[in-house]
């Protein structure tokens, strides 16, 4: 069985921007497998490759905000989907699929993008002060956390 890592991403105090965090917590009181570990992260980039580096597959699940996105919808990328001008939360990082071509270059050993998931909710407020996420978001946990856990069995050989 692949190692795998799954990273709950976001700041669990700035409403929507903590879903992923919920939903890994969720994930992780119903899974109870050897080969799985959880990780909670409020860090991108450059950060997150020592997070990831020595699994064979990640799962993360983060907030996203898109142009034309309704609160609570669920998206499943790669890091070739993601732009790789965006900053990762500070102008100073690389975006994800920058940081893991200079990891990579570094000689850290990180999984191929295509063993890369990010299951990302489109949220409504990531700004605002607050523990619990917006009513669209919050409808939407149950759904992501049967994705990560779909995402989990679809792995396997």
């Amino acid at each position: 069985m692949a190692r795998t890592v799954i990273i709950g991403l976001g700041n669990p105090i700035l409403t929507d921007d903590g879903v992923g965090i919920h939903v890994v917590r969720a994930v992780a009181a119903q899974c109870q497998r050897d080969d799985v570990t959880f990780a909670e992260a409020s860090v991108g980039g450059l950060r997150l490759l020592d997070v990831i580096a020595g699994y064979e597959r990640v799962i993360m699940v983060d907030a996203i905000q898109t142009r034309d996105g309704k609160a609570g919808n669920l998206y499943r990328l790669h890091p070739s989907d993601l732009e790789a001008s965006l900053h990762s939360g500070s102008t100073h990082d690389l975006s994800l699929p920058g940081a893991l071509a200079l990891g990579r270059g570094m000689g850290m050993v990180l999984p191929d993008d295509e063993a890369i998931v990010i299951i990302a909710i489109e949220a409504e407020d990531v700004l605002i002060f607050g523990e619990a996420c917006t009513p669209a978001v919050a409808t939407a946990i149950p759904r992501a956390v049967e994705a990560v856990l779909a995402e989990l069995e679809a792995g396997e050989p």
